[in-house]
């Protein structure tokens, strides 16, 4: 039994993996590849897997779109930080999502179904309803305006327009303009992406969620990197690698 482990968080991919070992001491492990391009070089390269455990948020973009490119001909387990009525709607299509941070009985009870469903799972048109199911989820989002921060004892919101970036140290932090920042309730910024406008926001690397009104302009390196620049009081630094500088360029030049 052959698995791959997509997973752009190397301890979630850690945990993830001893996780298998321990439930499934026979089965073969590849990966984790935390990326759309390694997956796709990946899967070209070596015969299809029994099974795939999946992030949907890998570092380059959304797994889902890549099986829906390739249609590998076996199932996928999803992990995901999408609210429950949206895995309850996934499930339909006979598909297990671990609604992150899931343990081991949620992955135990995920191989049980693979195994009852393991012929169900190999048809292709299951991933064109997910594709289809995830594209009307995002139409119909109502992408938040204003989100909750803690300073000290005090809790209050602040609008979207003074937000600047989200960034990730041991909290996720809301950073203003002027160079203050909060620490929200997210787990991580995968949840916060879930929530915001991609057409505002962008996820320039592991760390940081920009927001697009507040961005200048951005240099490049001669390794392909890019450096951007803001309009901003005290600018932090955020880089955004070669692997991404192209999407971000696309969706730089939108403004």
């Amino acid at each position: 039994m052959r698995v791959l482990i997509l997973e752009d968080e190397p301890l979630v991919a850690a945990h993830l993996a001893a996780m298998v070992r321990e439930l499934e001491p026979g089965w073969e492990l590849h990966g984790p590849l935390p990326s759309m391009r390694e997956a796709a070089a990946w899967l070209a390269a070596y015969p299809t897997p029994d099974l795939i455990l999946a992030d949907i948020q890998l570092s380059d973009g959304i797994s889902l779109d890549l099986f829906h490119h390739l249609q590998p001909a076996c199932p996928v387990i999803f992990t995901t930080a999408y609210d429950q009525y949206a895995i309850r709607a996934f499930k339909i299509n006979s598909i297990d999502y671990l609604l992150k941070p899931f343990g081991r009985e949620d992955l135990a009870a995920a191989f049980r179904k693979y195994a009852l469903l393991r012929e169900k799972y190999a048809h292709p048109q299951y991933l064109e309803e997910l594709m289809q199911f995830v594209q009307t989820q995002q139409q119909r989002q109502a992408f938040k305006q204003s989100f909750t921060v803690h300073a000290g004892k005090n809790v209050y919101v602040v609008p979207l327009g003074e937000i600047a970036l989200f960034s990730r140290q041991e909290v996720i932090y809301l950073h203003h303009p002027d160079g203050r920042k909060r620490i929200t309730d997210f787990r991580s910024l995968d949840e916060a992406e879930e929530l915001i406008d991609p057409q505002q926001f962008f996820r320039a690397n592991r760390q940081h969620l920009v927001h697009r009104p507040f961005l200048t302009g951005y240099r490049t390196d001669d390794t392909g990197k890019l450096t951007l620049q803001w309009r901003a009081e005290q600018p932090p630094v955020v880089i955004v690698s070669k692997d991404k500088a192209a999407a971000f360029k696309q969706w730089f030049d939108r403004r």
